[in-house]
């Protein structure tokens, strides 16, 4: 199955993980949803980040390239990359 195919609906969900939704990690007012992607060879960094902004709910979907071995080194990983974007484009990331 492709990964468009798992990010819209197809196969098992989004995250292809342990299927437990995960609450989101505040960081600088954002949410950011660790949602790994099951993939071949491991789990592909991917992270959810939104923000209300004026009465307005905002998303940014981010996937990267990386695949990790564990879950749990690509929700660290996706956590960190996460945070670095939001740090680097602020509310920018979302036009």
């Amino acid at each position: 199955m492709s990964l468009l195919s798992r990010l819209f609906g197809g196969g098992s969900g989004a995250s292809g993980g342990s299927g437990a939704k995960a609450d989101p990690e505040t960081y600088k007012d954002f949410n950011i949803f660790v949602e790994p992607i099951k993939d071949t060879g491991g789990y592909r960094v991917c992270a959810r980040i939104e923000k209300d902004s004026e009465g307005e709910a905002r998303s940014h979907m981010m996937i990267r390239a990386d695949v990790c071995n564990s879950e749990d080194q690509a929700r660290e990983i996706s956590s960190a990359k996460a945070k670095t974007l939001i740090d680097e484009m602020g509310e920018a990331i979302f036009d």
